[in-house]
């Protein structure tokens, strides 16, 4: 079970962490998990670059290890990254202290003060100490990306037209929505993304990377 839409009381339980942006203009925060990918993700930096779009890229680091161009890439093109996890640990299974080490792994090879736990799940203990480590030399506080879209690209039993409905239902100023770049995915973001990107284009949004 999840849900395409983050509720006020879902918000309300972990107000520590980022679930949208501002809401006083019309910019949208498109967000990608678990690459980088050898296919996914030269796909979305096209089609980012088609609409002259910014995106932040959460990454995995043995994905960055398995990708080191494309990683580059995701940079050179002028997006933001975020730290994903080395090896996308759950959190709620995960003991802290390995939770915490593995997080730092991916540090080292991922320069950014932007944390999203895979699958949205974490401690509050994981949370806690998350908040006290500095994962950039550039930075002093990790900040936790959540969202309020969830376009559901990773549910193999969602079609590709549910999925791009879920992201036009749902989202408003300020909103910061989640696809993948990944194996599961691809159908689905392949086919909503560039919709997206047009819809809310022509409707005069335009497409930020989280700072």
């Amino acid at each position: 079970m999840y849900l395409s839409k983050t509720y006020w009381w879902l918000k309300a339980l972990y107000p520590s962490f980022v679930w949208n942006m501002p809401r006083d203009e019309k910019v949208l925060y498109l967000t990608f998990d678990d690459g980088p990918h050898k296919e996914a993700t030269p796909f979305i930096l096209e089609q980012l670059y088609n609409y002259n779009a910014k995106a932040t890229f959460f990454c995995i680091g043995k994905n960055v290890v398995e990708n080191p161009t494309i990683y580059q890439q995701i940079i050179a093109q002028g997006n933001a990254v975020g730290n994903h996890t080395q090896h996308h640990l759950n959190g709620w299974k995960a003991k802290t202290n390995i939770y915490i080490d593995d997080v730092k792994n991916a540090a080292q090879l991922i320069s950014s003060n932007l944390f999203r736990p895979p699958y949205g799940r974490i401690k509050r203990q994981q949370a806690k100490q998350l908040a006290t480590i500095p994962l950039s030399t550039n930075h002093l506080h990790t900040k936790i990306i959540m969202w309020d879209v969830l376009s559901g690209d990773f549910d193999t039993s969602l079609s590709p037209e549910a999925c791009l409905k879920n992201v036009l239902t749902y989202t408003q100023n300020g909103s910061i929505i989640v696809f993948h770049d990944s194996d599961k995915a691809w159908k689905r973001m392949s086919f909503a993304l560039p919709k997206v990107l047009a819809h809310f284009t022509e409707k005069g949004f335009v497409f930020k990377s989280i700072i």
